[in-house]
Formats: C-alpha cells, sequence, structure tokens
C-alpha cells in the first residue's frame, strides 16, 4: 500500500478503504468559490460489488493498493469458476465467474487476456476488445439485394446473435466487439 493525495487518484485505480480494494469509478476534483477544494470519488468495492462514494480534501492522504497484471492464457471452466494459465510459469489461476460476467461468452481456448491480482488475489480480467467467431446460422443471401443498411441476423458459434452484411453467409468467420458484441469485419483469415 502506497500513501497518496486524494487529487491524484484517476479513474481505474485501487484503493483500500476500511481494509477492502475498491475500484474507483469516477474521480472529480472540485474547486469551490469559498471553502476547501475536495475530490469526490465514486468507487466499487471489489469483493461485494457495492458502491460507494467517498469525498476528501484534496491534500488527503488516501492508501492505493498496487495490482499486479500478468498475461494469462484460458484454460478451461469448472464449478470453480475460469482457470487461466501464466504462458511462462505454467501456474494456474481460478477466476469466479462472477467476475468475468456475460463476457465469458467470448472465451476461447487458449486465449490471451489480462488477469490483475492483489497479493496473488484476482480482482480483474480484461479480454481482448475483440474476438474472431464463426456464423453458425443466417439467412441466406438474396441476389441483387445492395440496400447500404440491410443488415441481417446471425448466430456465432458461441451462441451470440449479431447484425452482419447481408454477405456474411454460414461458416464465415466474423470480428466481434467484446464490449458491446457488435460485428466490425469478415476476419482475414
Amino acid at each position: 500500500m502506497v500513501k497518496v493525495i486524494a487529487s491524484s487518484v484517476r479513474k481505474g485505480n485501487v484503493l483500500e478503504i476500511d481494509g477492502k480494494l475498491c475500484v474507483v469509478m469516477k474521480a472529480e476534483n472540485i474547486h469551490p468559490g469559498k471553502g476547501t477544494p475536495v475530490t469526490h470519488l465514486d468507487m466499487r468495492r471489489i469483493s461485494d460489488g457495492v458502491k460507494i462514494t467517498e469525498r476528501y480534501r484534496t491534500t488527503e492522504q488516501v492508501e492505493r493498493a498496487y495490482l499486479e497484471e500478468k498475461t494469462y492464457n484460458y484454460l478451461y471452466e469448472d464449478e470453480q469458476g475460469f482457470t487461466f494459465m501464466e504462458p511462462e510459469t505454467f501456474d494456474q489461476i481460478t477466476v469466479p465467474k462472477d467476475m468475468i460476467g456475460e463476457q465469458a461468452m467470448y472465451l476461447q481456448e487458449n486465449m490471451a487476456v489480462m488477469v490483475s491480482t492483489h497479493e496473488g488475489v484476482p480482482v480483474s480480467v480484461e479480454l481482448p476488445q475483440r474476438v474472431v467467431l464463426e456464423v453458425t446460422d443466417t439467412e441466406p443471401t438474396v441476389k441483387g439485394q445492395t440496400a447500404a443498411s440491410s443488415y441481417k441476423p446471425a448466430i456465432l458459434n458461441n451462441g451470440l446473435r449479431v447484425m452482419v452484411p447481408p454477405h456474411i453467409s454460414i461458416g464465415t468467420r466474423v470480428v466481434v466487439m467484446t464490449a458491446d458484441g457488435s460485428y466490425v469485419e469478415r476476419a482475414k483469415d
């Protein structure tokens, strides 16, 4: 733990508040005309997901936790959660299912993800921004359908429904954004 002044805290930092780790969702420095400038922090407790709001004088000290970020490869899923392996040391780490949440549908075997840990305990998992998936079901292409914005629904091999351009057919590999599940382009492989 390192003490830092409250005004230097930024979004994404992890602080220790009352012995619990909290990730900063929003940090705002407020300088009123009269009175003391304050730092307003909106945070989420990592252990249980509860949102907290704290207000500090900008010169007050807060405890910042340093996280270790490493790249891990996805191995498998079981009752305990998702298991990842560190590629150099072959150390394995299991992450609870609720930490990944709905993004779990994008996990693929050997996918490289960024795992942040604090004292050996996983705190967050960051998936790649884009993944390549295969179209398993979609409507056939209609000849002469050239309207610029006519997209059709497709189902991908992970069960995700996504809107794709008319020229995409079953078996085509497409690139999808993991943030919102939107179609980006046809895969270049």
